[in-house]
């Protein structure tokens, strides 16, 4: 799998994540690798509500005055390129087996979108999708593939476009924490489990080294709690991937139920709960004792500027 090669083009120096409940800038410096810059700035709720569908930026012009601000602190509003980091609940992600697949890009991409419009809750024509491949297991592969409304990635993509920049990539958060887990070597062997909290949401996604086996999206709203969810992908990973419990569980999110997560997670999989730090794969400059919100808020944005820093697996 080569999750660090989403949406392909190269990455550009600086990431912007906007989260429901805050923005995040983050520069990181080439060809160091090292965070030369990062800044952020809380949302009040409700001036970002991520969603398939519907208004996503509700204020736009609070986000775009709190991305501004940030960028001031991190000496970046010169910045007039940037990959964008949206919402995993702003689109939804699909995972597709296929004995064989096209050689052609442009025959995968008629194929993936054929699959998806039989989901899509709207006309594939008003989507914007994507793939990369997941996993290959007995000669069959997978794709990841993410089929989001182009009016909702507008959205996102017109902050940034109010402050001058364009957003050359635009990505999921889970998706970059993976690949900050995965630069950080994280999951050099075994199974992992990745759990992203976010306050609208919550994502969990299994890894076999770098290959991705299961991808889950559950919102809030659904009522199923944190536990639950976590059971019942112990329980898929042993009785359909074949695995005998998690190497390593990785659990990004922050907020006041962050270490309440952690302590059911851990009593669900019986595995000790990490944090996802960035540092083994970025120094972070000027940072000592970072808090766990701020390692929080950098592992997305600094996972999307070194996804294409890891060696291809899978």
């Amino acid at each position: 799998m080569n999750l660090q090669r989403w949406l392909a083009p190269v990455p550009p120096s600086v990431a912007v994540e906007i989260a429901a409940r805050r923005v995040t800038v983050v520069e990181v410096a080439s060809p160091s690798g090292a965070v030369s810059a990062y800044a952020g700035e809380g949302l009040p709720e409700g001036v970002v509500t991520p969603a398939v569908a519907g208004p996503n930026i509700v204020q736009p012009d609070v986000v775009a005055g709190a991305l501004k601000r940030s960028l001031e602190r991190a000496g970046l509003d010169a910045v007039r390129r940037a990959a964008l980091i949206v919402p995993d609940s702003s689109a939804r992600v699909s995972l597709l087996t296929f004995d064989q697949i096209p050689a052609r890009p442009q025959e995968l991409d008629a194929l993936v979108r054929w699959q998806l419009r039989k989901a899509t809750p709207y006309p594939i024509e008003d989507a914007v999708v994507s793939q990369v491949p997941a996993s290959t297991i007995d000669g069959r592969v997978t794709i990841a593939a993410v089929v989001a409304r182009r009016d909702v990635v507008t959205q996102y993509e017109q902050v940034l476009a109010s402050l001058g920049i364009h957003a050359g990539i635009v990505d999921l958060a889970s998706f970059n924490v993976i690949n900050a887990v995965l630069a950080a070597g994280g999951s050099a062997d075994g199974d992992s489990l990745i759990v992203h909290v976010a306050p609208e949401a919550t994502t969990l996604a299994i890894l076999r080294g770098d290959a991705l086996l299961f991808y889950r999206h559950r919102a809030h709203s659904d009522d199923e709690p944190l536990g639950s969810l976590v059971h019942q992908t112990t329980m898929f990973h042993e009785d359909r991937l074949g695995g005998g419990g998690f190497r390593r569980v990785w659990l990004s999110g922050a907020g006041p139920r962050i270490e309440q997560a952690r302590r059911e997670i851990a009593t669900r999989t019986d595995a000790p709960v990490e944090p996802v730090d960035v540092r083994p794969a970025a120094a972070v400059e000027g940072l000592g004792r970072p808090s766990p919100d701020v390692l929080d808020a950098l592992a997305a944005p600094v996972g999307m500027l070194l996804r294409d820093r890891v060696g291809a697996g899978g």
